[in-house]
């Protein structure tokens, strides 16, 4: 019979330990700057090229857009909307688990948080940009965008109040905003500390500005954990309202198949399913590449996939209810757009969309499954895979054939949709790679935080002992 000692994972009654490796407060510091200060790795400058040329596509799209018109996407007469809206909804979507990691987990004192949601609030504002660039250019005449503001009111034109899209501007300008502020505060703390490391005169100016004159004073502190705290209250109710906001587009229309109460919870899962799906594909690319497995260790991300098959559980809930209440309301319509969903031209994108969304992520179920590596990446990009195809399942078939057979179309995107919604990728990763060269991709702070070393009641042992400079960041 085996005498070993039960490991962490094998001991229930233990928690895994959040930080692994670092024994000190100034471990964690070198460790987190490390990352900026050190020489460029062969594998980030081989990613950002191709980054680079997928942004290089965007605009090249984008210009041939505005030089030709919105004809050059694959919308008919039937199909209005496509890939663009599908594109938009996706991107928004994507940035939903960056909100829910910093200020909803930090509200309710979730420690594992400390060390993903730094990356995962970065991710959230390059996710709005990505989506911004649909409704800015699907104007056609992006030039003439300003007439969309009301003020000044040279063109005596005034924003419909009543329309859904009107209430999307409102709900993504003003979450894109507060997802700017609560990152960008979140990192001042970590910018003084590159200050003081700079090796050059250059960089101790740009993080000296930067930092906004921070010396982790007592006062200073106050204020950070004040304004954190504000901020994390109000982008709180934006991951309920953003997401339900833009299910409006659809919800409040008289379209059989978008028509329907049960748009706005199915959404904001959907958001959040998509967004944690991207942290995981992300940062275990990134903990692998920067050496930071100890501070992104496997408890952080299986927490992540628990709730990526917590959301992917209600998800398919919804799908299912769709079809309940499509068949319980007895309008014929309504049930005719289901069954040709499930079953007509687009049957494929339906049941790949079930089952990316649906099977796949019920594998976590299984720890070994949703701790191992290789597995949680791949079912990572699945998900996303499968909640492009659900927005697109969403718009494209229950537009595709509506009250007129004789008007009934097949939808098939052209190169410039293609390479738009690839070229958003390109600025995506573009912005991403940038933030994980120059910026703290983690917060050292707050992951000190959780280090036994941080609590003065703690057993700090040998193991975590003390460090000389547990007062600074």
């Amino acid at each position: 019979m085996s005498t070993a000692t039960p490991t962490l994972d094998e001991n229930p009654g233990k928690r895994a330990p959040l930080v692994l490796g670092a024994k000190d407060f100034h471990a964690v510091t070198d460790k987190v700057a490390g990352v900026v200060e050190m020489k460029t790795p062969p594998g980030w400058l081989v990613l950002f090229t191709f980054a680079l040329t997928l942004l290089c596509v965007l605009v090249a799209s984008l210009g041939y857009l505005v030089g030709k018109g919105t004809g050059v996407w694959g919308l008919n007469s039937t199909v209005g909307w496509a890939w663009d809206i599908t594109g938009f909804v996706f991107w928004i979507g994507i940035g939903h688990a960056g909100t829910l990691i910093s200020a909803i987990l930090f509200l309710f004192r979730q420690k594992w948080r400390t060390s993903i949601n730094r990356a995962a609030e970065a991710m959230t504002v390059f996710a709005v940009m990505a989506a911004g660039i649909y409704p800015l250019f699907h104007v056609g005449r992006v030039w003439f965008a300003y007439w969309l503001f009301p003020i000044p009111n040279q063109m005596a034109l005034w924003p419909n109040f009543k329309s859904p899209l009107f209430w999307d501007v409102c709900a993504v300008s003003t979450y894109a905003t507060i997802s700017i502020l609560f990152w960008f505060v979140g990192l001042v703390p970590d910018l003084a500390t590159l200050r003081d490391r700079a090796p050059t005169r250059l960089r101790k100016i740009v993080y000296g500005v930067l930092s906004l004159g921070w010396r982790g004073s007592h006062k200073h502190w106050l204020t950070y954990e004040k304004a954190y705290m504000i901020f994390a209250g109000i982008s709180t109710p934006l991951v309920l309202s953003v997401h339900t906001i833009v299910s409006f587009d659809f919800a409040v229309s008289v379209i059989p198949g978008w028509h329907t109460t049960i748009f706005p919870p199915y959404f904001v899962a959907g958001a959040i399913f998509s967004g944690f799906g991207m942290v995981v594909t992300l940062m275990v690319v990134a903990r692998k590449a920067f050496g930071l497995e100890g501070l992104i260790t496997k408890h952080h991300l299986e927490n992540m996939n628990k709730i990526i098959l917590a959301t992917g559980s209600m998800v398919g809930y919804a799908y299912a209810m769709e079809f309940f209440i499509a068949w319980y309301s007895g309008n014929p319509y309504e049930q005719f757009v289901f069954l040709n969903r499930a079953f007509g031209p687009y049957k494929w994108a339906y049941w790949t969309m079930v089952s990316c969304n649906v099977i796949f992520p019920q594998l976590f179920w299984f720890k070994k499954v949703r701790t191992s590596i290789p597995a949680m990446f791949v079912i990572s990009i699945l998900v996303n895979i499968g909640m492009w195809f659900e927005r697109f399942v969403i718009v494209v078939t229950s537009l595709h054939r509506d009250f007129l057979p004789s008007s009934w179309s097949y939808f098939r995107p052209t190169i410039i949709d293609i390479s738009t919604f690839l070229g958003t990728f390109g600025l995506f990763l573009t912005l991403f790679l940038l933030f994980l060269r120059f910026m703290p991709a983690i917060a050292a702070s707050e992951v000190k935080g959780v280090m036994p070393a941080a609590d003065p009641h703690g057993d700090h042992g040998h193991d975590h002992a003390h460090a000389p400079e547990a007062s600074r960041v």
